[in-house]
């Protein structure tokens, strides 16, 4: 099921085509937020409930949230690549973004994703200098890369039965990266989606005084 005022469409995409879903702000915006999903061998879609509670919040915020299918999900062509794909299909996407809304093509992207979605994000910011990162549910047992900037939102459920809280924290250690724990909660965030919304919501607005003030 689609967020309530969202257009989709089919893109060429490093794969063939490549599917996008795009949810505008209301009024001016001012970026764009690019949202990566969970797993796609897994059940993995851009219609996953915490990539959409992401989009929605971007939007929002005031941000174009640019959500896509990896290759091989939904309607997008092409097959799993363990990542290096990923990475080119999330650089696609927000590319068809920044042509769709060109006044926004300057601005440094939000890169947020959702499990496997936060490591292929970690690979964009290799190469995309972000506004800020949002990982949920990290799947720190891929991440291979450092230097994440340091006001990175991290959320874990204390019960995440995918990837430990353990694990999370003994990754996020040595980069002095804070870690908002969802106390009881699973790691698809079951009957939490309004708080995740709520605690990013609440994290972003503090951020922009800082950066206005």
């Amino acid at each position: 099921m689609s967020v309530r005022g969202e257009s989709r469409s089919l893109v060429a995409g490093p794969a063939g085509a490549l599917e996008v879903a795009i949810n505008a702000p209301e009024g001016q915006a001012r970026g764009i937020a690019l949202v990566a999903h969970p797993h796609p061998l897994q059940g993995g879609t851009l219609d996953n409930k915490v990539a959409q509670t992401l989009a929605k919040t971007f939007a929002a915020l005031g941000y174009v949230s640019v959500r896509f299918n990896f290759r091989g999900a939904g309607r997008s062509e092409g097959a799993f690549d363990e990542g290096e794909g990923e990475t080119d299909d999330a650089l696609a996407a927000l590319a068809h973004g920044r042509r769709e809304f060109a006044a926004l093509a300057e601005a440094p992207p939000v890169l947020a994703g959702f499990s496997f979605g936060t490591f292929v994000q970690s690979r964009v910011a290799r190469s995309v200098v972000p506004e800020r990162m949002v990982l949920v549910g990290p799947a720190v047992q891929r991440f291979a890369a450092d230097g994440l900037p340091e006001d990175t939102i991290v959320i874990h459920g204390e019960e995440d039965d995918v990837v430990a809280l353990a694990d999370v924290l003994a990754w996020a250690r040595p980069r002095q990266l804070p870690v908002v724990v969802f106390p009881g909660c699973g790691h698809f965030f079951h009957g939490r989606l309004p708080q995740l919304q709520r605690t990013i919501t609440g994290m972003w607005r503090p951020f922009d005084k800082l950066r206005t003030g």
